[in-house]
């Protein structure tokens, strides 16, 4: 059973992708927030702040948002590069339980036997 916690508690890159994900939802959230108070600021006479401040949560937003995606992709390549994603890749002789498709409803469709599929890698 331990085995089985240990494998399945986040790592410290995935709490860090966790995180910046986090950071990026709450920024975004944050935008209409900083609208309304950049237009408040706007009406108080202070335009060039009011547009700063806008302006700067959606810069920060924009940028946290692709560092998320970043750190993101950057996590799944190591998860699918590494050995703890296993994945087991078919040959052919293992799809034999995979129907085939019965009749077709279109006019020109040659149907081919098994043996001259070509194998496309």
């Amino acid at each position: 059973m331990t085995d089985w916690y240990a494998e399945r508690t986040p790592d410290r890159s995935a709490k860090a992708v966790f995180a910046v994900t986090l950071l990026a939802l709450l920024l975004v959230a944050v935008v209409p927030v900083a609208l309304l108070a950049g237009v408040v600021m706007m009406m108080l006479g202070h335009v060039l702040g009011g547009l700063a401040l806008f302006g700067g949560s959606v810069l920060a937003a924009a940028i946290a948002v692709a560092l998320a995606g970043i750190t993101g992709m950057r996590h799944l390549r190591k998860l699918v590069s590494g050995h703890s994603f296993r994945v087991v890749q078919l040959d052919g002789s293992q799809y034999t339980d995979v129907a085939e498709p019965g009749g077709s409803d279109y006019i020109n469709v040659v149907p081919l036997d098994r043996s001259q599929y070509t194998e496309v890698r």
